[in-house]
């Protein structure tokens, strides 16, 4: 995939294939998604891994090596991507997608929450006269062969899994109304885990075991939304958005004994989830007669529905066990937001308030069978309840040579988690703080080619909801996730000096960066007492830091060839640090220093040939990282993409892979007090796809 860099200011990278218009938004990198060759027709997800800076990881978005990242649709935090869990991208399908804006140091008009930065995901939207629409229609196959075989005594796994998506954008635009509509559905069957894990205790127990998950997915979203312009000062905006996403998981764990080779026993289970979206926004804007002098408002509604149910079977030598859960959340959030912005003769003042109220009552109801291994205790009710008032206000000085910017934003966030008064281990717990969030920019044009920049910030991560959760998961039988109410915000302090050069036919960009994080939330593994089961619990370790190289370099070496090549080089450190855990049984944890110098690079190539003939090939190396009491290996892939303009270039086939050589493996070591473990997961990673589009008005 190649992306072209076209913009003038440092911070403000705009790339794509073809356009030259050059960015006005100080703060961030905007990608194009119609050239990216390699990833049509694919999801969101895999169109971001192709991305500069960004790496995805077990269905988690790193930003320079970092997961705090807050994801936006169309600059708003939504349940659809989720407030801090971004899972529902990889179902999201990127056709309905026009661009993808990076912003790794945020100004004080964004949310204070997100340390790594912002990834901002921007719907299609018409902006021709009178009526137009496109249909696509995109088909595709996965794991085309088997990495590794199972583990005796079990279901097979996916191979070949199809996937489809078709699609259809509509839209009017007219004198003072713009109208569209968006609908898109995807299928898929996928093998989402695939890990082979081997443990080793300091009893000397050995345990091998296999986490296989057939995954069967229906995605459908339907977006709409309505312009008026009541007349050149006054604009009316509204939109929505339904989403729902139907998963069908069948698994299979089976578990050995590593000295004698004897099955255990048998987990399978079948996983049967409902998610509903609805996002609801309006927006009034008034431009002044002054040029630039704007005031907006606007109010959004989110409402997000998860309901799974679980069925397992616990096969054992003597006898044979049933269990089941039952989860319920219903996600509510309102949000409110006033913006103005008053020009001034060298720059200008942005000022402006937010409020937040989000509820999220959740039910998990553990329904016990024979012989059952669930903790029962650990279910019923609990609320989460968060409330977040928000002032802030932005100075931007700029002249021919000189930018700067000052900026604050002050919040008061009011968290509240109320738990079931029965549970056997935790009780309600909350926090609330009122907190300055600075932010500061200057940049120097060193000649009309050449800007260096500075910026600082400082910004805070929230525990997301699911990271408090009371309730075990399952999903894995001898590795079980739990959240922590008692778990507390961290906040982070980012300096960054960027240099940016650029050309006739290409750019080099290049960013020095360091980020010092205060009460960092990681998750800790321990086992429970008299029991080789480990249980996955987040805490606040101490401080942990960031520091990196990052280089960007595009290249167009003649009109049927260009290339572009990330490369990001940093260093992960997390000081040592002990806790209180809790669950399953109070015990005290203690973690040594870890530190990894590590990074990523990625390089994109495209060609064109005669008769709209283009070819993309990109490759992605990732270096050996730290997690959380161990590391993760390196791993690369190769991706390509050929597309063809037909029919007037109205319409598109196109022809693409991704990970076609299946090299891509996730690898991790983990070491915990009386544990070690290795696991090797060969989830689904190769995809070929076959695509169709038109325009039509």
């Amino acid at each position: 995939m190649f992306l072209e860099a076209n913009t003038e200011i440092l911070n403000a990278l705009e790339i794509t294939a073809k356009a030259n218009n050059l960015s006005e938004n100080l703060e961030k990198k905007t990608y194009s998604i119609k050239d990216n060759i390699t990833q049509s027709g694919g999801s969101v997800l895999q169109a971001l891994q192709n991305l500069p800076s960004i790496t995805v990881q077990d269905g988690t978005i790193k930003l320079r090596g970092n997961d705090k990242v807050a994801i936006l649709i169309d600059g708003k935090q939504t349940a659809l991507t989720g407030f801090g869990n971004p899972t529902a991208l990889d179902n999201l399908p990127a056709s309905a997608i026009e661009k993808i804006e990076i912003i790794n140091n945020p100004s004080a008009k964004f949310d204070a929450n997100g340390n790594a930065g912002i990834i901002n995901i921007i719907y299609k939207k018409n902006v021709e006269e009178g009526f137009n629409g496109k249909l696509g229609l995109i088909s595709g196959l996965g794991a085309l062969w088997v990495r590794k075989a199972n583990l005796p005594t079990i279901r097979p796994q996916y191979k070949a899994t199809p996937k489809i998506n078709p699609s259809l954008s509509l839209s009017y635009r007219k004198n003072r109304i713009n109208m569209y509509l968006q609908g898109d559905y995807l299928y898929t069957e996928t093998l989402n885990k695939n890990e082979f894990v081997n443990r080793t205790y300091d009893s000397g127990d050995i345990i091998t075991s296999q986490l296989k998950r057939n995954r069967n997915t229906h995605f459908t979203t339907t977006k709409t939304g309505l312009d008026f312009n009541i007349n050149s000062q006054n604009t009316l905006t509204f939109s929505g958005l339904f989403g729902t996403e139907k998963i069908i998981d069948r698994g299979d764990q089976p578990f050995f004994d590593g000295i004698t080779e004897n099955r255990i026993r048998l987990w399978q289970f079948l996983e049967d989830e409902l998610k509903t979206t609805v996002m609801l926004s309006s927006n009034y804007q008034y431009k002044f007669s002054q040029p630039g002098r704007v005031f907006n408002t606007g109010f959004n509604y989110t409402f997000h529905r998860e309901d799974e149910k679980y069925f397992y079977d616990n096969i054992v030598a003597s006898s044979n066990g049933t269990d089941a859960f039952k989860l319920l959340s219903d996600e509510q959030v309102f949000d409110f937001n006033m913006d103005y912005v008053q020009p001034l003769s060298y720059g200008r003042v942005e000022a402006g308030l937010k409020l937040r109220k989000r509820d999220i009552p959740t039910n998990m109801l553990f329904i016990p069978g024979t012989n059952s291994v669930l903790d029962v205790n650990a279910g019923g009710e609990a609320t989460y309840s968060e409330l977040i008032p928000a002032l802030y206000g932005n100075y931007v000085y700029e002249n021919q040579n000189w930018e700067a910017e000052i900026g604050l934003r002050y919040e008061y966030v009011k968290l509240n988690y109320e738990v079931n008064p029965k549970h056997n281990t935790y009780k309600s717990d909350g926090y609330n703080y009122s907190q300055p969030f600075p932010n500061f920019r200057v940049a120097y044009k060193l000649n009309e080619d050449t800007k260096l920049s500075l910026f600082f910030n400082r910004r805070v991560d929230r525990p997301n909801e699911v990271d408090i959760r009371i309730f075990p998961k399952y999903d894995d039988a001898e590795i079980i996730k739990v959240g922590n109410p008692a778990l507390k915000p961290q906040f982070t302090n980012s300096l960054e000096l960027g240099f940016k050069r650029h050309w006739a036919s290409g750019s080099f960009y290049q960013a020095i960066y360091h980020k010092f994080s205060n009460g960092t939330i990681t998750r800790l593994a321990t086992t429970g007492p008299s029991s080789n089961i480990i249980y996955a619990v987040f805490h606040n370790a101490d401080k942990s830091y960031n520091s990196g190289l990052e280089w960007v370099f595009s290249q167009e070496m003649s009109k049927k060839y260009n290339f572009n090549i990330n490369a990001n080089v940093y260093k992960n450190q997390i000081n040592a640090f002990t806790v209180a855990n809790k669950y399953p049984v109070a015990q005290t944890l203690s973690v040594a220093r870890q530190e990894a110098f590590t990074g990523n690079i990625k390089l994109n190539n495209t060609f064109k040939f005669v008769k709209k003939l283009d070819f993309q090939l990109s490759a992605i190396y990732l270096a050996p990282d730290i997690i959380p009491q161990g590391k993760i290996r390196a791993r690369f892939s190769v991706d390509f993409g050929l597309k063809k303009a037909i029919q007037n270039q109205k319409g598109d086939i196109f022809l693409n892979g991704s990970d076609i050589f299946n090299t891509l493996v996730i690898k991790k070591e983990i070491q915990g007090q009386g544990f070690k473990y290795l696991s090797d997961d060969y989830y689904e990673t190769q995809v070929f796809r076959l695509g169709y589009s038109l325009k039509f008005d």
